[in-house]
């Protein structure tokens, strides 16, 4: 894999790891779950437990992106890009699921989509 691919893989596992801090470990302060639509406290609290599940994905997501590239070699690369590919996978999700969500989705799927074009063409 390109030193370039592998540069927009470390991106998107890198976004992946900010994700589950803020779904996760910092779901409850207004300007975090504000973020993801949520009006109020109340709906904070019933969104919590989703939100610390969906959280630990996106850590999952990371790990195997980060992990990928370190294990290194062909079959790390594989679980590299297979990682990416599931995130842009979920990032076309949430904007077919709310179009509001349209630049979370960007932000979510760029990183893993230039990095899935550009192992498969350098």
């Amino acid at each position: 894999m390109s030193l370039t691919a592998q540069v927009f893989v470390v991106l998107a596992g890198l976004f992946h790891v900010a994700v589950f801090a803020m779904e996760s470990l910092l779901f409850r302060k207004p300007s975090t779950y504000k973020r993801f639509l949520v009006k109020d406290e109340a709906e904070a609290a019933a969104a919590a437990p989703w939100a610390f599940n969906q959280g630990f994905y996106n850590l999952f997501l990371a790990i195997g992106a980060l992990g990928g590239l370190i294990w290194g070699g062909d079959k790390g690369h594989a679980i590299a890009l297979f990682a990416c590919a599931c995130m842009a996978g979920a990032g076309i999700v949430l904007v077919a699921s709310d179009r509001r969500m349209v630049r979370a989705a960007a932000t979510q799927a760029g990183p893993p989509i230039i990095a899935l074009v550009l192992a498969a063409i350098l």
